[in-house]
């Protein structure tokens, strides 16, 4: 792919609508090609209660409501990597709309991982076939007639995709808003240099390129927000901006990873999203079991 020319061209601007999900601090998002009905969805939560192991769909309900109320089609469903926060409503909004279910092809290496992890058993295939599709690094698509395409940005999880939609990225868990900084970099398969040097692939865009978050912890309690621009990010960002050099990058990632808790759904989300949302298959008794690894994240 030239990406000299996918910058340098005018991007047409998709219509974007974010979608929150107060319990993960998430935002699942519906792009829309701004000359048709084509649409995609970007990270759709399913509702969970870790307490009582129930599942509800009231995210996936909103976002399928508004797709329907507005006649769009949809066309992708993208999981911009394997979230360790919540778990996908990807396979209930496809089921209810139909679309493409698609993540990046390092898929199999996060498959491979967490598949030893959990133990999962010969039932579960660890070559990316339970989704529709996976997205190679810089692989052109659309959305209607909007032009996309899609960037390996590794560090956070070895399969970590941003995704360029016409003038718009939709960047997962790589960065967050300029005062909140980059995502952890501790999880297996993780590595803060490599997270930096992915940050720079998306900060080589155009300021006037717009990004969305994929999450918000609002610091200093400032109100939520889940966009800002590459121009922004470049000036401001408190881990990456300008100035920030790459060893005291690491250096800074690698002590602040070290005070983490691991995220309250981990366990389930892993076991879910590393089979495209699906949850495993029903023991003997025809009830369905998520596995707690003793000791697995120390």
């Amino acid at each position: 792919m030239n990406t000299s020319a996918v910058k340098t061209q005018q991007s047409p601007a998709p219509e974007v609508l974010a979608f929150f999900d107060k319990e993960t601090n998430t935002f699942s998002y519906v792009v829309k090609d701004p000359s048709s009905a084509s649409c995609a969805v970007i990270d759709p939560v399913l509702n969970f209660d870790y307490a009582s192991g129930s599942v509800s769909f009231e995210g996936a309900n909103a976002i399928i409501d508004y797709v329907q109320k507005n006649n769009l089609k949809l066309e992708w469903l993208i999981e911009t990597h394997v979230h360790a926060d919540h778990l996908s409503s990807a396979p209930y909004i496809q089921e209810k709309l139909g679309g493409k279910l698609a993540v990046g092809e390092h898929i199999r290496t996060v498959q491979e991982t967490f598949g030893k992890i959990f133990n999962a058993g010969t039932e579960f295939e660890r070559d990316g076939s339970q989704f529709d599709h996976l997205f190679k690094d810089g692989e052109e698509y659309q959305i209607g007639q909007l032009q996309c395409h899609s960037i390996h940005t590794p560090g956070h999880t070895p399969a970590c995709m941003a995704h360029i939609i016409g003038d718009a990225i939709f960047v997962g868990d790589t960065i967050f808003m300029p005062d909140a900084g980059t995502a952890r970099a501790d999880f297996p398969g993780g590595d803060a240099a490599t997270l930096y040097d992915s940050v720079q692939k998306l900060l080589s865009y155009p300021d006037r390129y717009r990004m969305f978050m994929c999450h918000d912890y609002c610091p200093n309690d400032r109100k939520l927000e889940y966009q800002t621009t590459v121009g922004e990010q470049r000036r401001h960002n408190i881990h990456t901006g300008e100035g920030q050099s790459k060893s005291t990058f690491i250096e800074m990632r690698e002590k602040r990873d070290r005070t983490l808790g691991m995220p309250h759904l981990i366990l389930p989300s892993l076991q879910v999203n590393m089979r495209a949302g699906q949850f495993p298959p029903p023991e003997d008794n025809n009830r369905v079991y998520l596995k707690v690894p003793i000791n697995a994240f120390k």
